[in-house]
């Protein structure tokens, strides 16, 4: 049970981690569409990808500690 956890554990850092990268190469493209064309009022598909990873990255680190927590209680 403690290596299927671990692996659970592994498999959703992981996850967090490439939602994190998403994340901040959809800002980074969005600040730079944003300076080229000056627009800023509507959201672009780039802001609501950021939107969307940012959301997911959350997601996951809760996950993760839910397992983390769920590690701890069954190893005492």
């Amino acid at each position: 049970m403690t290596t299927f956890l671990v692996l659970v554990l592994v498999v959703l850092m992981g996850l967090t981690l490439f939602s994190l990268i998403r994340g901040v190469v959809a800002f980074l493209k969005t600040t730079k569409i944003d300076l080229e064309t000056g627009q800023g009022e509507t959201a672009t598909d780039m802001q609501l990808l950021q939107n969307k990873m940012m959301f997911n990255r959350i997601k996951y680190q809760a996950l993760a500690v839910v397992v983390v927590a769920i590690l701890l209680a069954a190893t005492r």
